[in-house]
């Protein structure tokens, strides 16, 4: 992929990302209203973040819209600032990047849920949108993995390819999970079978993020990538709790976290490409 063809993703990334966040303006004034009045839900989320707090901490879902409205503001600003920077200099990991960051407008999709109680249209609709919510979430991760490999010398001639790959093999598993459209936790998340089996994936993806980022510093006698691999770490554990939470304990330290951490590891990402 050519600097030009990739700056055109970059544009056309920060446009859907502006949509998304006019689109989720405009589900808000529809949502925000009856969260006073929804049944608390005794399902809650179960990630390491919700563990600790789910026995102090009542649900609140004002702190969810909070928070799936923080995603969609951090991949409006991020893909604004990753243009801004990255225009003229050519990192091919922060294509992946930017993937990565695009990712969150998608956490829109979990409004799809208040709206389903309001107007009480198909549960078709419920599926299709469980679906996409975790294509995106998947494909996120592993696009970040790639770049990690990039980074460690992967040849990256062919990134149309890498794509899809990556779009097509998160596609197959995606569309075979099976999803109950009837039964959701306290973050707007419908729940999904494998639960434990993706949830080590996701493990297993971010250790070898990581590590690919270390033996990246190593093969090309860059220190910089044992901090871009530093990032990731916060920017993976802000996602995190941000996408997992269903109370006030979790937004601010999450989007925190996200922020802090792609911007740590792309300001890495371009000081160390700068010179090249």
């Amino acid at each position: 992929m050519t600097l030009s063809e990739r700056n055109l993703f970059f544009k056309i990334g920060i446009v859907f990302c502006a949509l998304i966040v006019l689109l989720t303006l405009a589900a808000s004034f529809l949502t925000v209203p009856v969260y006073s009045s929804m049944e608390e839900n005794s399902r809650r989320p179960t990630d390491f973040f919700q563990f600790f707090v789910n026995k102090f901490i009542k649900t609140d879902y004002y702190a969810v819209h909070a928070s799936l409205a923080a995603a969609v503001l951090f991949s409006f600003t991020g893909m604004m600032l990753i243009h801004f920077f990255f225009e003229r200099t050519t990192a091919p990991e922060i294509l992946f990047v930017a993937i990565f960051t695009i990712s969150f407008s998608f956490e829109a999709i979990r409004l799809i849920l208040p709206l389903y109680l309001i107007f009480n249209f198909s549960s078709f609709y419920l599926l299709i949108a469980a679906r996409i919510l975790l294509f995106a979430r998947y494909f996120s991760i592993f696009s970040l993995f790639t770049a990690s490999v990039c980074a460690a010398g992967f040849e990256t001639q062919k990134t149309r390819n890498v794509i899809l790959v990556i779009f097509i093999a998160v596609l197959f598993v995606t569309l075979g999970v099976p999803i109950d459209t009837q039964s959701w936790d306290t973050a707007f998340n419908m729940i999904s079978g494998y639960t434990s089996m993706f949830r080590l994936v996701e493990i297993i993806a971010f250790l070898a993020t990581v590590v690919s980022f270390f033996v990246a510093a190593h093969i090309r006698s860059s220190p910089e990538y044992i901090y871009i691999g530093i990032g990731v770490i916060l920017a993976l554990a802000g996602k995190s709790i941000l996408l997992g939470t269903d109370n006030w304990a979790g937004p601010v330290p999450g989007i925190l976290l996200l922020s802090f951490g792609t911007w740590f590891l792309c300001s890495k990402l371009h000081k160390l490409h700068l010179w090249r």
